[in-house]
C-alpha cells in the first residue's frame, strides 16, 4: 500500500484515545481518497471522541513524528484531506452544536458538524448559516473553515471567511488557543509573541500584498494575508487560518455569525442562450440588477441531467428548447413585489441584449420565470449536483477538476471562457461548464482520461497556459475550492516569490516541524506526480470476471466484462452524497453508524482498491470485503439518488457471488435463498415458527444454529395461502397478476385485496405460474449470491409472462422488491430483450392503480381517516413510491401523508441477522418508528414492502396494512 504502518504508534492511540482506531489496509484504502483525482494512503485512521481525543492524537502524533491531516467530510476536489499522515476524521464524533444565540445570531460549532445539520437546527429560530455550499448534505463546517468555502450566494453573504468571527484550535506544541479580533478578550489567549510577530509581518509585507492579491471575491488561494494587513483593524487572526487547509493549527470550534433565513416566497429566472459565449457575456450586466445568485448550467450538463431520472421531471418543467448555456438567476428581496419588478427587469434586460425566444442561432434566449417553491428547490438540487451529473459519464474520460474554479473579473468572462474553450480544443479535447457565473467563478473541467500519459501531459500544459491566462487578467487561480496538490504549485507564478516565502513563513511560525497537512499550500509535489494520482502506475487492470452484465459501461478501453465491471465501480468520484444524514433514502447504514466503511462511497472505494489490486490477493472475496459490504442492505437508493450511479445493490450481488463460489452457502443464506422452493411445505410447520417466537430459550437456540436474532420474531406462514385459481376467471380487461412468494405464503389477505380492487374497477386478474410451480423473480437467490439459480427462476418467469405481454398485458405485483426486480435485475441477468418488454409493462398495484385513477376512483367509497405512508426503498429508487399516495388519494375523504423516510432497517432479513439487528433498528429510529409513534391512534399506517410491515408491527409497535388492504376494504357494494 506504499505506507509503513507503525504498531508502536497504533498501541500508544489505543491505549489513550476514546474514539476509534484503525490501521487496517481497508479502511486506510477508504481515506486514501477525496473528491479530486488523487489517491494518497495515510499511515492511520482515529475518529476521535472530542476535543481531549485530538489533544492526545496531537501529543503522541508529535512524539512519534508522524504528521496529522484533519478531516470532515472528504468531499475536497484538490487533494488537500488525503496525505501520508495520521487522518483524524471529526465527522463522526465531534458534531455538536457547542452554543446558540439566537439573539445576537451566533453560534459556536464543533468542526465535524455538517452544514445542513447546523440550518435544521436552526430554522426554527428563523436563522440559517448562508454559506450554501453545493455539498451542504456533508460538508462539515470545519472542512469549509479549512477550504474557506464560498457557495451560490456568495453574491450577497460572502465567503466562510467573512461569516466566521472566530476559531478555537490546538497548534503544534499542544496550545489551546482562540484566534479571533486581536483586541478581544479570551480566556485562551494566542500566545503573544505569534500575534505579535503575525501583525509584524502583515506590517511589513503590505505593500507586496496588496499588489499581488487579486481584487476578486473569489480569492481563496495560499493563506489570507490581507487578514493582518494594519488597515484592517482590528485585525482577526481567525481570518488568517480559515483557507489554510489544515495546515497550520488543529481546529477545534468554529464561532459562526449566522443570518435571518431568507424570505420564502423568491423569484428565478431561468435565462435561456443560443450560446454559450452570449450567456458569459451577459452576466456583467445580469448583476446590476442585485440577484443574490447567477448560476450557469451548461449543454453537456443539460444533455446528462435529462439521463438522468431524478432530474428528468425538472427539466420538463421549465427548459425551453435546447439552449446551449442557462443563467438561473435568484431574486430574494423581503418584498417580493421587488422581486417581481426585478424579474420583470431581466426579462427587460435579455431582450435589450438581443436575446428573444423569437430569435435563432446564438440570439436564441429568454426567460422563464419559476415561482413554485417546490420547482425552485429542484432547479436548486439539479444545478448543485453539477459536479456529479458532469461526472456521471459512463466514458474512461472524465471530467477532471484542475483549473476548476479560477476567478476573473466579470467583465473578462466571456473573453476568458472562450480562450480556455480554444486551449481545451488545442491540445484535444473539451470542457464542461457549470457553476458561478455572477462571481465570475466558473467550474470548468476539461475531459480526460488520467490512466494515459498524453493525457497527464494535457493536463499539465493546460494548467500552466490556464493559469498564466487568469493572471493576465488580474484573477485568482483559486476561487472557491482551495489549492491541495492541484494548485499549490502554482502560487508562485500567481503570488511572484515574495508572497510565496512570505506564506513559507507563516507556515513555520505555526508549525516548523510540519506536524499538519505539509506538503498542502507551501512547498507542494507536481500536481501531475503520478505516484499521488488515484490511477497510478501500479493501477492493475482487474480480472474479476462478474456474474451480471455491465456492459453499459463497455468502451474501447473495456471490452471485457471484468474491465467493464471495474468501470462501473471506478464511477464513484469520491463526491460524497451517500453521506447525506436526511432527505431521501441514501445511505441508511452510513445514517445509523456514521462509519465511512458503511456509505456507498466507502464501499465503492474498498471495491476499487480490491480491483486494481492494492488490497492484495484475494480481497475480493476477503473478510475485510465481507465486513465492508455486511451493512449495505441492498436498498437501491443508490442507483437512483447517488449523482454517478454507482448501483452498490447490484454490486454486492458481485460481491456475494464471488464469495459463495469460493467458501459456499452457510445455512442461513440457504433457507433465506431457497425459500421460494420450500415454501410450500414450510406452511406446514406455522406451529413451529409461532412456538419458536414465543419461546425465548427455543429462539436462542435457533439463533445458535442460524444466525437469525433471538429478539425478533420470525414471518408466519400463514394457514391459508393464496392459491392462483383466487384469480382466475372473471369478465372484465385482462391483467396478469405476479403473486409473489411472500404474499403468497405469508400475507395472502393482501393479494385477496388486490384482486377485490381489481375486478371492481373492470379488470379480470390472472395470476400466472409455470410448470405447476408459482411464478419467482429470482430475488432471494441474488440475496444469497446464487446468479444462476436466479437466471434460472428468471428464465422460467419470463417465458411464462412473455406471451401475456406481447398481447398487450400489464403484469402487476404487490411486493416492491420483487416485481422490481423484473425490471432491474433481469435486465443484467443476460436474458436478452423480451427481459426488457416484460421490464416495460411490469408495474406496482399502487401505480397500476393510481395510473388509471378516474377508473378505480368511482369504485370507492368515502372513508374519513389519516393514512400514514411508509414506501419501499426499491419503490423509491425506481421513483414510484408517491403512486401509493396517489392511488390511496383515490378514495374520496381519506388524508395521505408520506413519512420522510429512509430505509425501515429489515431490508429482507437483515433485520433478523443476528450480527446486523441492532443496525437494523437505529435505521428505523431515524425517521420512521418515530414518525408512526407520533401518528393519531386511529390513523392507518401504511407500507407496501412486506418486509416494512413487518419491521413497523414488532418495532413501533403497530400494525401497518399494504395499500392493497386499504384500497380494498374501501370498496363500496358491488
Amino acid at each position: 500500500m506504499g505506507v509503513t504502518v507503525r504498531p508502536g504508534l497504533e498501541r500508544r492511540l489505543r491505549a489513550a484515545l476514546k474514539g476509534e482506531v484503525r490501521f487496517d489496509a481497508a479502511t486506510r484504502g477508504r481515506y486514501a481518497t477525496d473528491a479530486s483525482h488523487y489517491q494518497v494512503m495515510p499511515i492511520g485512521v482515529v475518529t476521535p471522541a472530542g476535543p481531549e481525543d485530538v489533544a492526545e492524537a496531537l501529543r503522541i502524533a508529535r512524539e512519534e513524528g508522524v504528521p496529522v491531516l484533519a478531516r470532515g467530510g472528504g468531499t475536497s476536489q484538490c487533494g488537500q484531506t488525503v496525505n501520508e499522515a495520521l487522518v483524524l476524521d471529526c465527522s463522526r464524533h465531534m458534531t455538536r452544536i457547542l452554543s446558540l444565540d439566537p439573539d445576537a445570531r451566533r453560534a459556536v460549532v464543533e468542526p465535524g458538524l455538517v452544514l445542513d445539520e447546523l440550518n435544521r437546527a436552526l430554522k426554527p429560530h428563523g436563522l440559517w448559516f448562508p454559506v450554501d455550499v453545493s455539498t451542504a448534505s456533508r460538508a462539515t463546517l470545519g472542512g469549509m473553515a479549512g477550504n474557506n468555502s464560498c457557495g451560490s450566494r456568495s453574491l450577497r453573504y460572502g465567503t466562510m471567511r467573512d461569516n466566521t468571527v472566530g476559531l478555537e484550535a490546538i497548534l503544534a506544541d499542544g496550545t489551546v488557543a482562540r484566534f479571533g479580533p486581536v483586541d478581544a478578550g479570551t480566556d485562551r489567549p494566542v500566545p503573544p509573541g505569534l500575534v505579535s510577530d503575525l501583525l509584524a509581518l502583515g506590517a511589513r509585507e503590505a505593500e507586496e500584498i496588496l499588489a499581488r492579491f487579486p481584487q476578486v471575491q473569489r480569492r481563496v488561494g495560499g493563506y489570507n494575508l490581507d487578514a493582518l494587513l494594519p488597515a484592517n483593524r482590528p485585525q482577526n487572526l481567525g481570518h488568517l487560518l480559515v483557507g489554510s487547509e489544515g495546515t497550520l493549527a488543529f481546529f477545534t470550534a468554529i464561532e459562526l455569525a449566522l443570518s435571518p433565513l431568507p424570505p420564502a416566497r423568491r423569484r428565478l429566472g431561468a435565462c435561456h442562450f443560443g450560446s454559450f459565449h452570449g450567456a458569459m457575456a451577459s452576466a456583467q450586466h445580469i448583476v446590476r440588477l442585485g440577484p443574490t445568485a447567477v448560476e450557469l448550467v451548461d449543454s453537456t450538463m443539460l444533455e446528462l441531467a435529462a439521463s438522468i431520472p431524478l432530474f428528468r421531471p425538472t427539466l420538463e418543467a421549465f427548459l425551453r428548447g435546447a439552449p446551449e448555456a442557462l443563467l438561473l438567476v435568484e431574486f430574494a428581496e423581503e418584498d417580493d413585489a421587488e422581486n417581481a419588478r426585478r424579474v420583470a427587469a431581466l426579462a427587460d434586460l435579455m431582450r435589450d441584449l438581443g436575446f428573444s425566444w423569437e430569435g435563432t442561432g446564438t440570439r436564441f434566449g429568454g426567460v422563464v420565470e419559476v415561482t413554485d417553491a417546490k420547482l425552485q428547490a429542484s432547479i436548486t438540487e439539479l444545478r448543485t449536483a453539477g459536479l456529479n451529473i458532469m461526472m456521471s459519464m459512463k466514458e474512461e474520460r472524465k471530467p477532471v477538476s484542475f483549473v476548476e474554479d479560477a476567478a476573473v473579473p466579470l467583465e473578462h468572462l466571456a473573453d476568458y471562457t472562450a480562450r480556455l474553450t480554444e486551449l481545451f480544443e488545442k491540445h484535444g479535447t473539451r470542457g464542461t461548464w457549470y457553476a458561478h457565473a455572477g462571481s465570475g467563478c466558473l467550474h470548468v473541467r476539461p475531459v480526460l482520461n488520467l490512466k494515459l500519459e498524453k493525457d497527464l501531459r494535457a493536463m499539465r500544459a493546460i494548467a500552466e497556459e490556464a493559469f498564466a491566462m487568469v493572471r493576465a487578467y488580474k484573477g485568482s487561480h483559486s476561487g472557491e475550492h482551495g489549492d491541495g496538490i492541484v494548485r499549490s504549485e502554482f502560487h508562485r507564478m500567481m503570488f511572484g516569490d515574495r508572497i510565496v516565502s512570505t506564506f513559507e513563513a507563516v507556515k513555520d511560525r505555526f508549525d516548523p516541524a510540519g506536524l499538519f497537512n505539509p506538503g498542502r499550500i507551501v512547498r507542494p509535489p507536481r500536481m501531475d506526480d503520478r505516484s499521488l494520482l488515484r490511477y497510478h502506475d501500479r493501477y492493475a487492470a482487474s480480472t474479476v470476471v462478474p456474474r451480471l452484465d455491465w456492459s453499459e459501461f463497455a468502451t474501447e478501453a473495456r471490452p471485457t466484462p471484468a474491465l467493464q465491471f471495474q468501470g462501473a465501480v471506478e464511477m464513484c468520484n469520491n463526491n460524497g452524497a451517500c453521506r447525506a444524514l436526511a432527505g431521501g433514502v441514501m445511505c441508511p447504514s452510513y445514517r445509523a453508524t456514521r462509519e465511512e466503511r458503511d456509505s456507498t462511497r466507502g464501499r465503492a472505494n474498498t471495491l476499487r482498491l480490491a480491483l486494481s489490486g492494492q488490497l492484495g490477493p484475494d480481497a475480493f472475496t476477503s473478510e475485510a470485503m465481507a465486513e465492508t459490504m455486511a451493512l449495505c442492505v441492498g436498498c437501491k437508493a443508490c442507483k437512483r439518488e447517488c449523482p454517478t450511479g454507482v448501483d452498490m445493490a447490484r454490486m454486492k450481488i458481485e460481491v456475494q457471488a464471488a464469495r459463495v463460489a469460493a467458501r459456499g452457502l452457510s445455512l442461513r443464506e440457504r433457507l433465506i435463498a431457497f425459500l421460494p422452493r420450500y415454501a410450500p411445505l414450510a406452511r406446514h410447520a406455522r406451529a413451529a415458527i409461532a412456538w419458536r417466537n414465543r419461546t425465548p430459550w427455543l429462539a436462542r437456540a435457533i439463533e445458535r444454529a442460524t444466525g437469525f436474532a433471538a429478539e425478533r420474531s420470525l414471518p408466519e406462514w400463514s394457514t391459508e395461502p393464496f392459491r392462483d385459481a383466487e384469480a382466475a376467471g372473471g369478465a372484465g380487461e385482462r391483467v396478469i397478476l405476479f403473486a409473489d412468494t411472500f404474499n403468497r405464503w405469508f400475507e395472502p389477505t393482501n393479494l385477496r385485496g388486490a384482486v377485490a380492487v381489481l375486478r371492481a374497477a373492470g379488470f379480470a386478474p390472472v395470476a400466472a405460474s409455470a410448470g405447476g410451480r408459482p411464478l419467482c423473480c429470482g430475488r432471494t437467490f441474488l440475496a444469497a449470491g446464487l446468479v444462476d439459480r436466479a437466471r434460472e427462476e428468471a428464465r422460467r418467469s419470463l417465458e411464462a409472462l412473455l406471451p401475456a405481454v406481447r398481447a398487450g398485458l400489464p403484469v402487476i405485483g404487490l411486493e416492491p422488491s420483487c416485481l422490481l426486480t423484473l425490471k432491474d435485475e433481469w435486465l443484467a441477468l443476460g436474458l436478452g430483450a423480451a427481459a426488457r418488454e416484460v421490464a416495460e409493462a411490469a408495474m406496482l398495484f399502487e401505480s397500476f392503480v393510481a395510473r388509471r385513477g378516474e377508473r378505480f376512483r368511482a369504485v370507492f367509497r368515502p372513508r374519513e381517516a389519516e393514512a400514514l405512508v411508509h414506501g419501499h426503498c426499491h419503490a423509491k429508487a425506481h421513483g414510484v413510491a408517491q403512486d401509493i399516495v396517489a392511488a390511496l388519494r383515490l378514495v374520496p375523504g381519506l388524508s395521505v401523508s408520506m413519512v420522510e423516510s429512509s430505509c425501515c432497517g429489515m431490508a429482507g432479513s437483515f433485520g433478523l441477522q443476528v450480527e446486523t439487528a441492532p443496525v437494523a433498528r437505529k435505521m428505523a429510529e431515524l425517521s420512521l418508528l418515530p414518525a408512526v409513534r407520533r401518528a393519531a391512534s386511529d390513523a392507518i399506517v401504511v407500507a407496501n414492502g412486506t418486509s416494512c410491515r413487518h419491521q413497523i408491527g414488532e418495532l413501533a409497535p403497530r400494525e401497518a396494512l399494504s395499500p392493497a388492504r386499504v384500497l380494498a376494504a374501501a370498496l363500496g357494494p358491488q
